[in-house]
């Protein structure tokens, strides 16, 4: 058992590709979990889980789900470029609405899924502190860096404590170029949300959601000295078989940390407002 075992969790999300690898991991860490697959209907996995469904937007469904929690690892959403108003509808008025049930409820902490995306139009040469600014690439990351914010407000006007995960390609294993940089491990995504969970944290933070990736565009060492993670896992592993494929990214992408997401309705230099002088 971890030093998680025994925590009261509440899961959103719970049906989607993360929230599939997480639950099992943490029932088996010992948390009392109860998972909400939104309009899903789950069907628990041990006596350890319950399960609720709903749509977050509501109040109700929020109740439902935070219900006896003590923290809630926020999964929820719209986790792909979409147009604005889906992700206004998801990641924005249901993220609300979601803080405002762990005020309700009395709630410690939330966990929140960030993403990379919030930074996706810093160049990949750039090595990115915990503290860099925000460049989302598109309506997606743009809707969690807000988030991050709200849980910086949530904090500063209600003291829930707040832990914004900027989720990398969180995958069985790397499969092509850019993983080589931004791959997240399901070991280490379980050990990351753990900790996430369990180990002190000084209001908000914020960590980097990679694996110990010799390429990556970021320096999570203040995940590390701030809740103890500590990747194991390596997209090295895997950068023979990486290498010998071509790179899928076209030319722009291949030069932004977001890579695909950066180029979708784009406008090329060429075609831009012209500067004077």
């Amino acid at each position: 058992m971890s030093e998680a075992a025994g925590i009261r969790v509440a899961l959103s999300g719970a049906g989607g590709q993360i929230g599939a690898v997480l639950r099992p991991r943490l029932i088996a860490a010992g948390i009392v979990l109860r998972s909400g697959g939104g309009p899903t209907a789950l069907t628990p996995l041990s006596e350890a889980e319950t399960v609720t469904t709903g749509d977050l937007r509501d109040p109700e469904a929020v109740d439902r789900l935070l219900a006896g929690t003590e923290v809630l690892v926020h999964l929820a959403g719209t986790s792909v470029e979409k147009p604005l108003p889906e992700v206004i509808e998801n990641n924005l008025i249901a993220l609300h609405a979601v803080y405002e049930g762990a005020r309700r409820h009395g709630l410690r902490r939330v966990v929140f899924a960030s993403s990379n995306h919030a930074f996706g139009m810093h160049s990949v040469d750039d090595r990115l502190a915990i503290d860099a600014p925000f460049r989302p690439d598109g309506a997606y990351g743009l809707s969690k860096a807000w988030g991050e914010l709200m849980g910086q407000m949530y904090w500063d006007r209600h003291g829930i404590e707040g832990v914004a995960l900027r989720i990398g390609s969180a995958l069985p294993r790397p499969t092509e170029f850019r993983h080589l940089s931004t791959w997240l491990g399901h070991d280490d995504l379980t050990q990351l949300v753990l900790r996430s969970i369990a180990a002190p944290v000084p209001g908000t933070i914020a960590v980097w959601g990679a694996s110990n990736n010799p390429r990556s565009y970021w320096d999570n060492s203040a995940a590390a000295a701030v809740i103890g993670y500590r990747p194991t896992q390596s997209a090295e592993d895997y950068a023979e078989e990486i290498l010998a494929r071509e790179n899928p990214l076209d030319p722009i992408a291949r030069t932004l940390q977001g890579g695909s997401f950066t180029t979708m309705d784009y406008t090329p230099e060429a075609e831009r407002p012209r500067r004077e002088g």
